[in-house]
C-alpha cells in the first residue's frame, strides 16, 4: 500500500510504501480485548468506603441492655445506623488486565491495518516548526487539512513539539515506541512521520 507524503507546507513530496503489517486483515477479537485492557488500565481504582472499624465514633454501648423499653443496641458504628460503616463498599483495587506481548503486537498490527485500510492515515515528511509555538504546529495541521481527534506519531519523544501541541484541542502526540491500539482507534485521523513508520514496523516484527 502506497500513501502520499506531505511536507510542512502541505505540498505533495512523493510516496511511501507502507509495510505489509499495515495491510494486514484486522483481528477483531484481539483488537477488542486490547482496547478494553488499555481502557481498564486508565482507571485509578481509588474508590473506597469506610467499614465500621474505620468510621468515627466511640465503641461504647449507647444505652444499657435492659430497663429502657428500647431495642437493645451496641455502638454507633454498625451499617444500620446513620453515619455507620459500609458492609460491601468499594475498596482500592487495580483494574489492570494482563495482556501478553504477542497479543499487544497483534492488536497494534490490526489497528494499523484497520486505519490504513479506511484511509485514515496521513504521512508527513517530518514535523519541522519555524518556531516553538502552538500556532506553528496548528499551521502545519491546517496545511495538510486535518482537524478533530488527531493522533500525531513521532519517531521519538520530543518535548518541544509536545509543548506546542498540548493546547490544540483534539490533538494527541505520542512516540512510536509508546503508541497502542487504543490510541490508533480513538483518533479520527492518524498522522505518521516518515521515520515513525520504520519505528512502528520494528515493533511488529
Amino acid at each position: 500500500m502506497a500513501l502520499p507524503i506531505y511536507d510542512k507546507t502541505g505540498a505533495h513530496a512523493g510516496e511511501v510504501d507502507l509495510p505489509t503489517a499495515f495491510a494486514s486483515e484486522p483481528h477483531g477479537v484481539v483488537l477488542h480485548q486490547a482496547v478494553l485492557a488499555d481502557l481498564a488500565g486508565q482507571r485509578q481504582g481509588t474508590s473506597k468506603a469506610k467499614t465500621r472499624g474505620e468510621v468515627a465514633g466511640s465503641g461504647r454501648k449507647l444505652w444499657r441492655q435492659k430497663g429502657t423499653g428500647r431495642a437493645r443496641v451496641g455502638d454507633r458504628r454498625p451499617p444500620n445506623r446513620v453515619g455507620g460503616g459500609t458492609v460491601t463498599g468499594p475498596r482500592p483495587r487495580s483494574y489492570d488486565q494482563r495482556t501478553s506481548a504477542r497479543m499487544k503486537q497483534s492488536a497494534l498490527r490490526s489497528a494499523l491495518g484497520a486505519r490504513a485500510g479506511a484511509g485514515d492515515v496521513i504521512v508527513l515528511e517530518a514535523v519541522e516548526l519555524a518556531e516553538a509555538k502552538t500556532k506553528a504546529l496548528q499551521s502545519l495541521l491546517n496545511a495538510i487539512g486535518v482537524s478533530g481527534d488527531l493522533l500525531l506519531v513521532l519517531p521519538e519523544s520530543d518535548g518541544t513539539i509536545w509543548r506546542c501541541g498540548r493546547n490544540i484541542e483534539g490533538l494527541r502526540i505520542v512516540a512510536a515506541a509508546d503508541v497502542n491500539a487504543y490510541d490508533l482507534m480513538a483518533a479520527r485521523t492518524v498522522i505518521l512521520t516518515k521515520d515513525a513508520i520504520s519505528r512502528l514496523e520494528a515493533r511488529l516484527v
